[in-house]
């Protein structure tokens, strides 16, 4: 590990300060790179997500997908939390935090509002940064790819259901056009840009190549990282700086939330005996949010200026600190993890991974 990735919490911590004092000071500026979408997603922000994903996606192999039934146990589990809990402990903690402990703190009328954003955040898990995740956890790549298309399959059907259940609507609007263009921008074009460019370096350079090539890479991975925090606080820094009250109690069930589903996907996957390299992103799918489709669908149901849409902002702000800090989690207790295993095969085969 280098020095930069070493005290990789202080960068994050700098990044978020220069993005809410930048956003503040320069709001027009954020303004306009904001402006930059189609279908409520942030061009700009997406470029970086590609550079942060690129790493992990040179590293799958199409050839090796096959070894995925390996670890049906980790699908299985990962299934299990993003769509028989996560959707449902979002609703229960926002309806005792926001509904009932912090009632007499927030707006009563945007109460309801702020709670099915809570709950937009969490119905649809998340298809690009998982991959971010997953490589500082040293997942392994083609589980990753394989539950995050099979989430995505899934949402198309299960996104609207879940929602109308937990609000109680009728009819939900789901973006298509959000849903549609982040799949294609952050999986499909970039698995194919990546599988040309592995095949082209593996048959120009050896496996060799394609090693230092990653190696190169991962500093440039890591400071696209810091430049998507420094874009989002900068792109609410005046809403910071305006409701910091608000926005700190809409944060803390998201944070349970993403604590309870990581810590209860990394637990299970440890009692059915999976291997650390797919339990680590199993935890971080599970815990992650689509923030982008849940922006669009809360400005579409309640409006720009809702409760609803703030809160899914809240999500937004604090997804990258917060899932950090869950890959420290996981990778701290890497060898408490092993040691558990009921197999004591599994640790060793963890090391039959793909480059």
């Amino acid at each position: 590990m280098s020095n930069f990735e070493r005290y990789l919490t202080l960068w994050v911590a700098l990044c978020i300060a220069a993005g809410v004092a930048l956003g503040s000071v320069a709001p027009g500026a954020f303004h306009a790179i904001g402006a930059i979408e189609i279908a409520k997603v942030n061009l700009p922000v997406a470029a970086l997500i590609w550079l942060m994903i690129v790493p992990m996606l040179l590293k799958i192999d199409f050839s090796a997908l096959g070894q995925v039934r390996r670890h049906w146990r980790g699908v299985g589990v990962t299934l299990f939390i993003n769509w028989a809990v996560k959707p449902f402990s979002m609703a229960a903690l926002g309806w005792l935090f926001i509904g009932y402990l912090f009632r007499l703190l927030l707006p009563a009328a945007e109460i309801e509002s702020y709670i099915a954003g809570l709950i937009l955040l969490a119905a649809a898990p998340c298809t690009a940064m998982v991959f971010v995740w997953s490589n500082l956890v040293r997942g392994e790549p083609h589980f990753t790819l394989s539950q995050v298309a099979l989430n995505d399959v899934i949402m198309v059907f299960a996104f609207a259901p879940i929602v109308g259940l937990l609000l109680g609507l009728s009819a939900i609007t789901v973006p298509w056009d959000t849903l549609v263009l982040s799949v294609a921008l952050y999986i499909v074009i970039p698995v194919i840009a990546a599988q040309i460019a592995r095949r082209w370096i593996l048959a120009s350079g050896g496996a060799a190549a394609l090693t230092r090539l990653l190696a190169s890479l991962q500093p440039a991975s890591l400071a696209a990282l810091l430049a998507t925090l420094v874009l989002l606080f900068g792109f609410q820094g005046e809403q910071i700086l305006a409701q910091p009250l608000v926005i700190a109690l809409l944060a803390v069930p998201i944070l349970i939330q993403v604590y309870f589903n990581a810590g209860l996907a990394y637990l299970l996957n440890r009692a059915v005996g999976e291997q650390h390299c797919v339990a680590g992103p199993s935890a971080l799918i599970g815990a992650s949010n689509f923030f982008e489709l849940a922006v669009a669908a809360a400005i579409s149901l309640f409006g720009f200026n809702s409760g609803a849409a703030l809160a899914t902002v809240v999500g937004v702000l604090i997804e990258v600190p917060v899932m950090l800090s869950v890959v420290q989690i996981v990778n701290a207790s890497r060898g408490w993890y092993e040691r558990g295993l009921s197999g004591a095969a599994a640790p060793a085969a963890e090391t039959r991974r793909l480059v």
